[in-house]
């Protein structure tokens, strides 16, 4: 079956930055599934797999305009504590967190931890890169009525939830 608008999709990934290094991938047994053409994953991704099959395998190289964006100047703010999503028990420089913002959730980076702040660079981690996706076509099958209504997939066998 085709990738196509309206099909779920499930595929695993290894995610390289620009000079091969390993950033993340799925792990084998549990792939990223998404609902085609509701814009669900980087709208850049989701065309460039427009077409495959299942078992196909691809590489998508984008740009940060295309990706996660350009890294903006003057993005560092203090954020209350309290505004961190699943709070870890020890914060540290370097770590990305989310925190919820007035758009939702949003991963941010650490820059410094005080008692009762944070300070963070609100961009997103990976922008500014140039990001390569390794790709396998792990499965393809038509969305449940459902999963259209949610505009999201409820995972590969379409049982798992809203």
């Amino acid at each position: 079956m085709e990738i196509e608008r309206n099909k779920v999709v499930a595929f695993s990934y290894v995610l390289k930055g620009e000079t091969g290094e390993e950033i993340e991938r799925s792990d084998a047994n549990s792939p990223m599934v998404y609902l085609h053409g509701h814009s669900n994953i980087l709208p850049a991704l989701e065309s460039a797999l427009k077409g495959c099959l299942e078992e196909d395998i691809t590489s998508v190289t984008l740009p940060p305009e295309r990706a996660y964006g350009l890294r903006k100047e003057g993005s560092h703010q203090r954020v209350p504590i309290k505004h961190i999503i699943n709070k870890p028990k020890k914060l540290v420089r370097g770590m990305t967190v989310k925190i919820n913002t007035a758009e939702g959730a949003k991963d941010v980076l650490i820059l410094k931890v005080g008692k009762f702040n944070v300070d963070i660079d609100s961009n997103h981690p990976l922008a500014g890169l140039t990001l390569t996706f390794d790709v396998k076509i792990e499965g393809v099958r038509d969305a449940t009525t459902d999963e259209l209504a949610h505009g999201h997939s409820h995972g590969f066998d379409g049982a798992s939830g809203h």
